[in-house]
């Protein structure tokens, strides 16, 4: 598709005018190649050297330096074995032209490129002490740490303000209500998410911190949360734990044939643009903590259908038994009972429906009434937000985890494929 030059009307009559003196087609064909510039000159140095400077082991050198693909058929963060730390941050657009907000993307879009592979994006400690630094400075030496941002945008993007309105694609709306929602405002909805994962906090922290700051007059921050430690399995890795202590994401997704029929969004989708994009559902799910580190391991196993040292399910042994869910107990009753979460979310269970869980662990310090604020920070991806509302319609209804949880955010969100190149941005197809 062919870009609309400066001043060209869009579809629903607004004007697009680029700000005088400005050139949009100058600034997407050059965001790349400039931001490579400012990071040639010196402003962060990547790699081993730092971290082998900081004294650390082979293992998280190894990680400092490692650098995952930018650029692909789909984003990365999604099929990306998950690493251990995240930020996510959703945020409300505040401007009402599609011309500004074409410029954040593009910005934006380069600017990953950069922080994924370990550099800045401008100077860190400028020449001119009246010069405001281009970079906040606080990953500077750090290495890539293995970053990934990935970005979606929620179903408001397409209420007319931007002239999105005839790309947005059929599966593409607002979550219905379930019977285990307790959501509230500060942490539902918004705009656009950015989900930034790597091996090192920091690192996160960082790429979230300048993205938000380069949308300063474009967006602002509507709710974010910060995840400490990964609460999903992904291909080749160790099933880590859930706060509660079990493990979580032991059956996720893995294999090349369920992410294709599962989770990427195939050339039969109504809207062209999302053909190798997929959908992420995220919900901030609160634990109560203190009832559950009260209820005995006997009941602990029934809610979950599982063992909590190995993992096995009820009828099994091992952690990686398929789950049967025709055993019975000597008195006849199923050995993993039907309400148990594992039986309620199995794909045996529900037509063979799955979801790529991406979860993970947060918390928020306390409560106001003194009680341990933590939980989940549950995300996933499919090829339609329909299968998570399949699943989560059972689950609401019925989990006997939800005697012990309450799902407080939630959010949908079309994330496009991946970007071809430098000079492609997110969202560049939006604007045809």
């Amino acid at each position: 598709m062919t870009q609309r030059s400066s001043g060209e009307t869009s579809d629903d009559g607004s004007s697009e005018e680029a700000p005088r003196g400005f050139s949009r087609r100058a600034f997407f064909a050059g965001a790349v190649s400039s931001a490579a510039a400012g990071a040639a000159a010196g402003v962060v140095a990547t790699g081993l050297s730092g971290a082998a400077a900081s004294g650390t082991g082979p293992a998280a050198v190894a990680a400092a330096d490692e650098v995952y693909p930018f650029y692909g058929a789909h984003q990365a963060g999604i099929a990306t074995p998950p690493q251990d730390h995240l930020v996510f941050m959703v945020f409300d657009v505040t401007t009402t032209s599609a011309s500004e907000l074409q410029v954040m993307l593009a910005k934006w879009s380069a600017a990953i490129a950069q922080y994924t592979q370990g550099l800045a994006v401008g100077s860190v400690e400028p020449d001119r002490a009246q010069a405001v630094p281009g970079d906040t400075g606080e990953a500077a030496g750090m290495g890539a740490n293995q970053l990934t941002v990935t970005v979606g945008f929620a179903p408001s993007m397409f209420d007319g303000r931007f002239g999105w309105a005839k790309y947005k694609p059929a599966a593409l709306k607002d979550l219905p209500a379930f019977a285990s929602d307790a959501l509230t405002p500060a942490f539902t909805g918004g705009d656009i998410c950015v989900q930034a994962c790597a091996s090192d906090p920091q690192v996160a922290y960082h790429a979230i911190r300048n993205l938000a700051r380069m949308a300063r007059t474009t967006a602002t921050t509507r709710w974010t949360v910060q995840g400490f430690g990964r609460a999903s399995r992904g291909t080749g890795q160790t099933t880590p734990r859930n706060l509660m202590g079990f493990k979580d994401g032991t059956r996720n997704i893995s294999s090349d044939d369920d992410f294709a029929q599962q989770v990427w969004v195939g050339a039969d989708s109504d809207q062209s643009w999302m053909t190798g994009g997929s959908y992420l559902v995220a919900r901030k799910i609160h634990m109560l903590i203190e009832t559950w580190d009260s209820d005995g391991i006997g009941d602990q196993h029934a809610v979950f259908g599982r063992t909590k040292a190995e993992g096995a399910p009820l009828s099994g042994t091992g952690e990686f038994d398929t789950p049967d869910f025709a055993v019975k107990a000597a008195d006849g009753t199923p050995v993993i009972p039907v309400n148990a979460h594992v039986a309620l979310a199995a794909h045996e269970n529900n037509n063979g429906t799955k979801i790529l869980r991406r979860g993970y662990n947060f918390t928020d310090g306390i409560d106001s009434v003194g009680r341990l604020d933590a939980g989940l920070m549950f995300i996933s991806y499919q090829k339609d937000p329909a299968q998570f509302s399949q699943l989560q319609s059972k689950l609401g209804a019925n989990d006997r985890l939800n005697e012990y949880i309450r799902h407080v955010g939630s959010g949908v969100f079309a994330v496009p494929p991946g970007l071809s190149a430098a000079g492609d941005y997110f969202g560049k197809a939006l604007f045809a």
